[in-house]
């Protein structure tokens, strides 16, 4: 069914869109998926950081087992 639109009937779409919601709605739709589009790769990137900084705090980790236990571990 989507298979057959074409150049011409994604401009009628986008025709249509601009005619029932106006430019100033679309313009700010657009805005909003922009600042949702930012706040994802931010939020990607935290937790990039977030799981590395883990990893590195893991092999820093020391071992507080006392001498005498530790030949019982």
């Amino acid at each position: 069914m989507l298979n057959n639109i074409g150049l011409p009937g994604l401009l009628l779409i986008a025709v249509v869109v601009l005619v029932l919601f106006g430019r100033g709605k679309i313009a700010n739709l657009m805005g909003e998926v922009g600042k949702g589009i930012t706040a994802f790769k931010r939020g990607v990137k935290d937790g990039t950081e977030e799981i590395e900084n883990a990893d590195a705090a893991a092999e820093a980790a020391r071992d507080v087992t006392p001498e005498r236990d530790r030949e019982n571990a």
